[in-house]
């Protein structure tokens, strides 16, 4: 079922000239799970300090989720910043060669995402459908702002050289006219807010000239830092419908205009957003 929600302004002030679309979770759905596998892995890590041992995993679940919460549309590295000043709330020394660094972390975390990523790769490889790994409608409104003439950009926390391949097994890199933007190890250029001033630099627009699909607090606020019109993404990654209720609220939280489950399965869906667009 698909409903449009509007929790800020009813309508883009201006007719857009750029769209950004974030990825995974907004676009993708080739990494469903990963929130579960990195809540996994900080629980294990954390159960294995001198604090840790006395809580139950009920309770380190409740606090890994609160704290990867805020690092949710950053680059992965991030959430291994905290999860560095957790082992050490809990009892380890940075220095005494209890605690790995970020990197390290990051590592082991996608050898266990990677492999779920490289299956659903292999699916994709063996003739399945793209459709079914995006979320619904998404190549349908990649169409309606080809369509309008809007150039088209997809941002991303994840790793450029991941989002590049995935983009290409789903068959939707010629959709992303403006470019695709992952991660680098230049954090500070990479980061969305970077792209975002790019993105209104380089076309010679407004903020207000943007809008944004996306499911995560970090594009949301960014992009209403410079007058743009979000809309957030509350999908379901594993059933592809109705509202995420967690997502809505962070994404209300965060200044989002329109709250939507996805890009809709239907033509009148697709046409209630056109229509509200470009009013």
């Amino acid at each position: 079922m698909f409903s449009l929600e509007i929790t800020g302004l009813s309508c883009p002030v201006k007719m857009p000239k750029a769209v950004m679309f974030d990825f995974d979770g907004t676009t993708s759905v080739l990494r469903e799970g990963w929130h579960e596998i990195l809540t996994n892995y900080f629980v294990t890590l954390l159960q294995a300090t001198p604090k840790g041992k006395t809580q139950n995993a009920a309770e380190l679940t409740q606090l890994v989720h609160r704290s990867i919460e805020p690092n949710i549309g950053k680059l992965p590295l991030f959430q291994f910043y905290t999860l560095i000043e957790l082992l050490k709330q809990y009892g380890l020394k940075q220095h005494g060669g209890q605690i790995a660094d970020a990197e390290f972390y990051l590592a082991d975390y996608y050898r266990s995402l990677l492999a779920v990523v490289e299956e659903r790769h292999g699916q994709l490889r063996s003739g399945r459908n793209p459709d079914e790994l995006m979320l619904p409608g998404t190549v349908a409104v990649l169409d309606m702002f080809r369509r309008r003439n809007v150039k088209r950009y997809l941002v991303s926390g994840t790793e450029q050289e991941f989002i590049r391949k995935d983009c290409e097994l789903l068959q939707i890199t010629e959709y992303f006219d403006g470019g695709i933007f992952g991660g680098t190890k230049d954090i500070e250029s990479s980061s969305k807010k970077a792209v975002i001033t790019r993105i209104i630099s380089e076309n010679g627009i407004k903020g207000s000239e943007l809008i944004s699909f996306g499911d995560g607090q970090t594009e949301t606020r960014e992009v209403k830092a410079v007058g743009g019109f979000a809309v957030g993404v509350a999908s379901n990654e594993d059933t592809l419908d109705g509202i995420n209720q967690w997502k809505r609220r962070q994404l209300i939280e965060a200044g989002a205009d329109w709250i939507i489950p996805h890009f809709g399965d239907a033509a009148d869906h697709l046409t209630e957003i056109e229509h509200c667009i470009f009013h």
